[in-house]
Formats: structure tokens, C-alpha cells, sequence
């Protein structure tokens, strides 16, 4: 899709169609920091079967065609802890439409329905979205010095794909979910230890 294309309205890509009631979203990036939807409730969730990674090359908000950047996605196999938002019935549709224009921008995630498990023992469904690894921004086959070069150099409109990876790293660390590869991925980012 060429990149000042904007994406086609939002397609019942969730199987949205079948449900009634509230719905959650399930957030492992920004979403945590800046979900931009209106909701009735966030809880701590735990996604069991993807893990979060920092596997899309950005194009457009995290960096350029001229200076791409990379982004998080979620991947198959481990675990990803995360915030999982309640959205009332009433405004799904208008927080489906902004979430789909959000985030496939390029068409670089699939929509996913999974299951989370929340911090109070609930279980239930949420829609969010998985980095597809046939589209040619999926970068999870790239070497660690490769990431490293895409996120130093990765800067769109929304900044800088290093300040994407901080502040990713500073919201989970206040949540108290610790992702030691993030971390490890910012201090090799920042020149604070060498590569392996």
C-alpha cells in the first residue's frame, strides 16, 4: 500500500460480528501508554502462546522510508504481559475503526481474537494485533546488529524509534512487568554494552 494511502474502513476482521457486550483490547506497546480509545476498565493481562518483540520495520510513525525504524510486534510461542482494556459495547465500533486505522496503517498486523488471563484470575477475550511474518516489513529473521541499526536510526512523525523502545521499557518497568530483552535491546541501542 503506498505509504499517503490511507487503509480501507475496518473489515469484521475480529469475527466481531458474533459477540455482544463490552469487548477488550489487549495492549503490549503504546496502547499501554496512549490507547487513545475511550474505556471502561484497564487490567494487568497476561497472553499466553505470543511474546512481544521488537519486529516491524515502521515506515510511517517511527520512521520514513528514507530512515526506517522498528516497532514492536507480537510474535508466536512464550508469553506477553500486557493492559487489557474494556471497551463498552457502544463505542466498539468507533474504537475498531480507530484501532484498524492505527495500526494497519500498512497492513503490517493481522487482527487476532485471543484469550488473556487478567490479574484478578478472569479470563477472557481480547482483539489485538499480531506482527505477520509474510509482509515485507516483519523483520523477526533479522540479526541483533541489524535491530540495533534500525532503531539508532528510526525517526518518523511520532519520534524516534529508540524513544518507542524507552518509553515502552520506562511504562513496563512502572507496571512491574520486566522484559529483559527489551532492556538488554535499549542498553545495546544506547552504546551501554557491547553487542554479543
Amino acid at each position: 500500500m503506498p505509504q499517503d494511502q490511507e487503509p480501507s474502513p475496518a473489515p469484521a476482521t475480529w469475527g466481531e460480528e458474533a459477540e455482544a457486550g463490552d469487548r477488550w483490547v489487549f495492549g503490549y506497546g503504546s496502547l499501554m501508554w496512549n490507547p487513545g480509545f475511550p474505556f471502561q476498565e484497564r487490567r494487568a493481562a497476561l497472553l499466553r502462546g505470543y511474546h512481544r518483540d521488537m519486529c516491524v520495520v515502521s515506515l510511517r510513525y517511527r520512521g520514513t522510508p528514507e530512515r526506517p525504524g522498528l516497532v514492536l510486534g507480537l510474535r508466536g510461542r512464550g508469553s506477553c504481559r500486557g493492559l487489557a482494556y474494556r471497551v463498552a459495547a457502544a463505542d466498539w465500533r468507533a474504537v475498531r475503526d480507530y484501532l484498524h486505522e492505527r495500526e494497519m496503517t500498512t497492513y503490517a498486523y493481522r487482527p487476532r481474537r485471543v484469550g488473556a488471563v487478567l490479574d484478578d484470575g478472569r479470563r477472557v477475550a481480547c482483539h489485538t494485533f499480531v506482527a505477520d511474518p509474510h509482509h515485507p516489513q516483519y523483520a523477526g529473521h533479522l540479526d541483533l546488529p541489524e535491530r540495533v541499526r534500525l532503531i539508532r536510526q528510526g525517526e518518523g512523525p511520532r519520534g524516534t524509534a529508540r524513544a518507542y523502545l524507552a518509553s515502552t521499557v520506562d511504562h513496563l518497568d512502572d507496571l512491574g512487568i520486566r522484559d529483559g530483552h527489551l532492556h538488554d535491546l535499549l542498553d545495546w541501542v544506547d552504546g551501554a554494552r557491547p553487542l554479543p
